[in-house]
């Protein structure tokens, strides 16, 4: 043996000597909280000698009032703690953020709405990964907050639970219920001559009422109600209205059903099934949800190494029909969805009709078909929010997924309360919204037309803003039926009408949309599933050759990162791909 040899071997044994005793002391140290400056600390929030053998909850609290989605959430989150102390845990509460979409509409602040939902989930991964935490309760109200808090969930994989915050009560004028859209639409309406400035701000005044996401089947109830269908929610919770006391009831029994599930080693991965995501999207078209939910469905699915592709939700549309009545194209609200027997009535219809898995598991540790077994086969006869499957609203789901040379990746057309979802006409092109609502305001905008909408995408934004503003003057200004919009960005879950959202590639990486010209003649076809671009390949193939990337909006700060990061909206929108 050569001295050099010998030395290697030596450093060699030192190394696992030292790798020995390393993970020895690891060991040691991660024995729950044994070592005593672990204690100590803890000591300083309050735990007792007898606390230590106990298995530590975060709760991720995303109370603000920034927003009134979020401003009940310390309700919430005390009744949580509370509960989960009386079944045995040690609860640390822990706050998460949030942005009201509601309020950035329309602004450039708009474009930090979908970068928040990686914020909410890095945040609530750091804070319990970080102090190891054996189990999270994450209670949320706006957008963001539930699908951030389910890419949190599936990335860390330990017993999890969501609280949804709850729905608004509708605002009332002259008899008819208003939501948060209601005042966007006025002001199409306002411009349009159709009502006069004391009832634009009547509706503004009696929009919102209170506590609680906005209230149609907008995106946040669209999300709560998906998260339920997953079986990561109590059943019945994710139409409960913010303000009622069966929402902090449902906080506390979420807090104990946590503890039981980490007693039972019960994890989002063993939940949150290829089979459950597809029961997720059913009930969304059940019951008309919002476009965003293909974002983030298909986000969480990435995270949790489930195979979900945009097409997937083409082929469940095929076979769900909307059989719920429900704003933004319909009747009601979701408090009315709530009384006439909720998300677990609209299961329960679906799992007869075979249209669910009802062996997918819960975090109650039931099946579904376990806990829809009492709940009655047909809807109640002294209501028409929910329909029973012989007589739809609608025959197939409203969320169509449109494909062709505009969005070979796929888009997402939200077709519920279109009579004539066929539209050929001219393009009128935009480079951002504001750009655009201005043309609609000021009469810029025909019957015929093909709004186009670009440089909102994901990268292009960044941030993938929603188009509310636009869509709802359209439809203020009564061209609902004659105009539709398409865009890279995205749309609020108060959109309705002709439109089309998440075209992929978006213009920014060079998709299609970017060569559009003024003019040019578009194809919206959702019978066909269509998106077509009528210009020949070899005039697209010139327009490509000379176009040029534009500088990125922003180069430093969160928006930066982000478009720097973040994938195609046809894999979710994502920033931890890899």
């Amino acid at each position: 043996m050569t001295s050099e040899t010998a030395n290697r071997n030596s450093c060699l044994l030192k190394l696992l000597e030292y790798t020995a005793l390393a993970m020895l002391r690891s060991d040691a140290i991660t024995k729950g909280i044994q070592r005593s400056p672990n204690r100590a600390m803890l000591r300083a929030v309050g735990f007792r000698d007898e606390d230590f053998g106990k298995p530590i909850i975060g709760i991720a609290n995303g109370y603000s009032t920034i927003t009134p989605c979020n401003i009940g959430l310390n309700d919430l989150t005390a009744r949580a703690e509370k509960a989960a102390l009386a079944a045995g845990a040690m609860p640390q509460t822990f706050g998460t953020i949030t942005v009201s979409d509601g309020i950035s509409m329309g602004t450039e602040g708009m474009k930090y709405s979908l970068v928040s939902r990686e914020v909410i989930a890095d945040a609530i991964e750091t804070a319990c990964n970080g102090e190891s935490m054996d189990g999270v309760l994450a209670v949320g109200g706006c957008d963001k907050n539930m699908p951030g808090a389910m890419l949190a969930m599936a990335r860390m994989n330990i017993p999890a639970i969501f609280v949804y915050g709850g729905t608004i009560k509708p605002g009332k004028l002259g008899g008819s219920d208003l939501t948060v859209v209601s005042a966007f639409e006025a002001v199409g309406q306002y411009t349009a001559g159709k009502i006069d400035e004391e009832r634009l701000t009547a509706v503004e005044k009696n929009a919102c009422p209170g506590a609680g996401s906005c209230g149609g089947m907008f995106t946040a109830n669209t999300m709560s109600s998906a998260i339920e269908a997953m079986g990561m929610s109590l059943p019945g919770s994710s139409t409960m209205a913010a303000e009622d006391p069966e929402k902090a009831d449902s906080a506390a029994r979420s807090a104990e059903v946590l503890v039981a599930a980490i007693a039972s080693n019960i994890r989002p991965l063993d939940l949150l099934t290829r089979e459950a995501f597809e029961n997720a999207i059913a009930v969304i078209m059940a019951v008309g949800g919002s476009t965003n939910a293909v974002l983030h469905l298909l986000a969480i699915a990435r995270t949790a190494g489930v195979p979900l592709s945009i097409d997937d939700f083409e082929a469940i549309r095929q076979k769900v029909p909307v059989i719920c009545d429900l704003k933004p194209s319909g009747r009601y609200v979701t408090t009315d969805l709530h009384a006439a027997g909720g998300i677990p009535q609209v299961m329960k219809l679906l799992l007869d009709a075979g249209l669910l898995h009802g062996e997918c598991r819960t975090i109650e540790g039931k099946t579904i078909k376990e806990l829809l077994a009492d709940r009655p086969s047909t809807p109640a006869a002294d209501q028409d929010v929910i329909r029973p499957l012989s007589n739809p609203l609608y025959a197939k789901g409203h969320l169509a997924i449109l494909k062709g040379n505009l969005a070979t990746e796929g888009s997402v057309a939200k077709i519920s309360g279109v009579k004539t979802p066929v539209l050929t006409g001219p393009a009128r092109v935009f480079e951002c919204e504001e750009s655009c609502l201005a043309s609609i305001l000021a009469g810029g905008i025909k019957a015929g037309d093909v709004v186009v909408i670009r440089y909102e995408g994901p990268v292009g934004g960044p941030g993938m803003r929603e188009m509310l503003a636009p869509t709802s003057a359209i439809v203020g200004l009564g061209l609902g039926e004659s105009v539709a919009l398409i865009t890279d960005g995205r749309f609020s879950g108060g959109t309705y009408g002709l439109v089309v959202g998440h075209v992929a590639p978006e213009a920014a990486v060079g998709g299609t949309i970017a060569l559009v010209q003024e003019g040019d003649s578009i194809t919206v076809d959702a019978h066909q599933l269509l998106i077509q671009l009528n210009v020949d390949a070899a005039e697209l193939e010139c327009r490509r050759a000379g176009w040029i990337r534009p500088e990125p909006r922003y180069r430093t700060g969160v928006l930066g990162k982000y478009a720097r990061l973040v994938s195609s909206s046809s894999l979710g929108a994502v920033t931890d791909q890899v």
